[in-house]
């Protein structure tokens, strides 16, 4: 993606001054949403299994691998942030998500409720709960 293209995560900025300082290593994200915007362009983008792999709660992650996790396998289209809370080093996110199946003509919805903690300074994602 060029750094001066539209971010995938749906918040009006270029790519450079949004997701991509935390995808190309730059930047660590603040807060929990941030990390939440920043996998979903990773996903969106394919090719970052790395950094998702990176920003997996640990013992949650068990199995995955960066290779798996850099596929495309659906296209991510639209990212809308419903809901989001933090209490401490927990946090969770609320949003929905639109991709296009493969074969498809129609975009279909993933309405994801997610976890995440910070250790150290750092926000994981832990784990969703589809709604």
């Amino acid at each position: 993606m060029n750094n001066t293209e539209q971010c995938p995560c749906g918040k009006q900025k270029d790519f450079a001054h949004c997701c991509g300082r935390f995808l190309n290593g730059g930047d660590v994200a603040k807060t929990a949403e941030q990390l939440m915007r920043s996998r979903f362009s990773a996903y969106a983008l394919g090719g970052y299994g790395d950094y998702l792999l990176k920003t997996w709660f640990p013992a949650t992650a068990q199995g995955l691998t960066a290779e798996q996790l850099s596929q495309r396998e659906l296209n991510w289209q639209k990212l809308e942030v419903l809901e989001k809370s933090q209490h401490g080093d927990q946090a969770s996110v609320e949003f929905k998500a639109w991709y296009l199946p493969p074969g498809a003509d129609q975009l279909a919805v993933m309405h994801e409720h997610s976890e995440f903690q910070r250790v150290n300074g750092h926000w994981y994602y832990v784990g969703g709960r589809v709604v």
